[in-house]
Parts: structure tokens; sequence; C-alpha cells
């Protein structure tokens, strides 16, 4: 036998492969393009309504704070504020993916990468 110890194993290295190349970015369809922007429209019209639903309820507390005659007035402004708390989750349902949609839309049209 020989006195020869055997040579080390290089050692091993964590993480990915030296030949890995990430996959490139794929372009966004019209499709996509297209719901990214119903999604946002769709936001901020939901969020006009929800503003305007806001105002008109403090009128009509004004309105039904002056006179003793008009309180059921007052009815409808607390009606409006469910249906602007109803709404607020509908309205972060649809911003938020439309916003996203629409960040990789404007990132996809910074880099030129062609929609598929």
């Amino acid at each position: 036998m020989s006195d020869q110890q055997p040579a080390p194993h290089p050692a091993q290295l964590s993480g990915v492969p030296h030949a890995y190349v990430p996959p490139g970015a794929r372009g966004v369809s019209v499709g996509y393009r297209r719901w990214a922007g119903i999604l946002v429209w769709l936001a901020i019209s939901i969020a006009v309504l929800m503003v305007i639903a806001f105002v008109v309820s403090l009128v009509l507390l004004a309105q039904a704070d002056a006179d003793v005659e008009n309180a059921a007035l007052g009815y409808l402004a607390i009606f409006l504020w469910f249906g602007i708390a109803a709404a607020a989750p509908v309205l972060l349902a649809v911003a938020i993916p439309g916003a996203a949609m629409r960040r990789r839309v404007r990132e996809q049209r910074q880099t030129g990468i062609t929609p598929s």
C-alpha cells in the first residue's frame, strides 16, 4: 500500500451553478395591457364615487342637523357611510393588481421588450 493520502476534494459551492442563466422577462400581451388599464380606471372611478358619496353624506348630515323635519337624511348619510366602508376593500382589490400590472407594462416599455 502506498503512504500517500488521497487528494482532498474541492469544497462544494452552494448556490447557483456557473452555467445558470435566469430566464428572460417575457413581454406582456395586448390583453394584459388592456386589463391593466381597465383595472386602473375602475379603481379611479370607484375612488371618485367614494369621495362623492362622502361629500353628499356630509351635506345630508348638515341638512338633517339643521331641521328636525329632515332627520331621515341623517340615516341616509349613515347608509352612504356603510356603502363607502363596503367599497373600500373592493377599491383595494382593484387598485393593487392594477397598479402592479401597470408597473410591469411600464417596465416592459422601458426595456423595449416586444409584446408576445
